[in-house]
């Protein structure tokens, strides 16, 4: 979980890679109108984001025993969202000050998210709270590569992360 541009799908890729299990990318499940609106620099509502978060739902309870899914889950109702579907669900938060994932947004080519839409996204970001599953990775070490992410991860995330 993470704002735009914060690394979730190459993060997500190489844990699924790493687990041995499906990853899929919750970019790919947004219906044409909510990549539309994102397209044209409007920032998605919560009635845009439920149907969203619904067929996330339905990927995760497919995947129960074993996936990795890249998913904004900006907001804690987002996530208590998707635990309805599959109660299971761990989170990696990744976080990075806003000058960084800004940087990140600015490099990046052919994402249908404007770099413009990077504050409303902090703006909505409600951290992990302390009861729920998940581990947060400071991004503000630019020196942390992909892979060490996944390591500190694994090592920090309960025992169900442990793969199939």
């Amino acid at each position: 979980m993470g704002v735009s541009g914060s690394g979730k799908s190459t993060v997500g890729a190489a844990l699924a890679r790493r687990l041995r299990v499906p990853f899929e990318d919750a970019d790919h499940l947004h219906p044409q109108a909510n990549v539309d609106k994102m397209a044209a620099g409007e920032p998605l509502t919560d009635n845009d984001r439920g149907p969203w978060l619904d067929q996330v739902g339905r990927w995760l309870v497919d995947h129960r025993d074993g996936g990795v899914m890249s998913c904004s889950a900006l907001k804690r109702a987002y996530r208590d969202q998707l635990r309805e579907h599959c109660g299971s669900t761990q989170f990696l938060h990744l976080h990075g000050p806003p000058e960084l994932i800004e940087r990140r947004m600015a490099a990046r080519r052919g994402h249908f998210m404007p770099a413009s839409l990077v504050r409303s996204q902090f703006d909505t970001l409600e951290p992990l709270d302390a009861d729920e599953q998940g581990v947060v990775v400071d991004l503000s070490d630019e020196g942390r590569d992909t892979a060490a992410v996944v390591d500190f991860f694994l090592a920090n995330a309960p025992s169900a992360c442990d793969g199939p």
